[in-house]
């Protein structure tokens, strides 16, 4: 299926880039336009991309460090390699936000701009609005762990998803399924696997409290 017949993939992709910023301005929701939506998500992943640059850049002088030490020991050898190996990752994955940001106004521009906003309205709005519940859920089912240990990244995805299947009617495999595709692109193959996993939780969750 295209993007083209997706808008609420990208309301999804928009509502979880954007989440942070505009929670204190809920009020204000209706007044968002589809291109406050997009500059928002921009702006998400540019700081995210600078900061994963400047991570990668301190891992390379400090593999560089190790390496032209006059005393290098075979450990500073290994250490400096494991800090390359880090360092290509990182700028992987800055490379791999590049194209995010690039892809974003195609995205919109070749969905249904009007269905796009308004459900990323909608799931952003939910989100604030019952957001104590949301997270009530989310952290009964993690076992040994809780929302504020994850990153914002992997926190909200499972705070739209939860908001969609809790509070939007949407069906539960569904909002999963939209939830690891999302995660596939914005997380990593941990973050995705866990992500799933509690999610199915959740349902399990909800399914029996609608049947009790």
């Amino acid at each position: 299926m295209s993007i083209r017949q997706q808008p609420r993939r990208t309301a999804r992709i928009l509502s979880l880039l954007t989440l942070s910023q505009f929670r204190a301005k809920s009020e204000q929701l209706e007044d968002i336009e589809i291109n406050d939506l997009i500059l928002g998500a921009i702006r998400t992943l540019t700081v995210e991309i600078e900061s994963t640059i400047e991570t990668a850049s301190d891992e390379l002088n400090r593999s560089n460090d190790k390496l032209f030490k006059s005393d290098t020991r075979a450990t500073d050898l290994g250490s400096a390699k494991t800090m390359l190996k880090d360092a290509i990752t990182l700028t992987q994955k800055a490379i791999n936000r590049l194209g995010s940001v690039i892809e974003i106004p195609e995205f919109v521009q070749l969905s249904r701009h009007h269905e796009v906003r308004e459900y990323a309205v909608e799931l952003i709005g939910t989100v604030d609005r019952r957001r104590i519940e949301i997270e009530a859920i989310l952290n009964e089912v993690m076992v040994d762990w809780t929302l504020n240990r994850l990153t914002q990244i992997d926190a909200n995805i499972l705070r739209l998803a939860v908001a969609e299947m809790a509070f939007l009617n949407v069906d539960h495999k569904v909002a999963i399924n939209e939830a690891i595709e999302v995660a596939k692109n914005y997380s990593d193959d941990d973050g995705f696997r866990f992500i799933n996993g509690v999610l199915r939780k959740v349902s399990d969750k909800l399914t029996k409290m609608l049947r009790n």
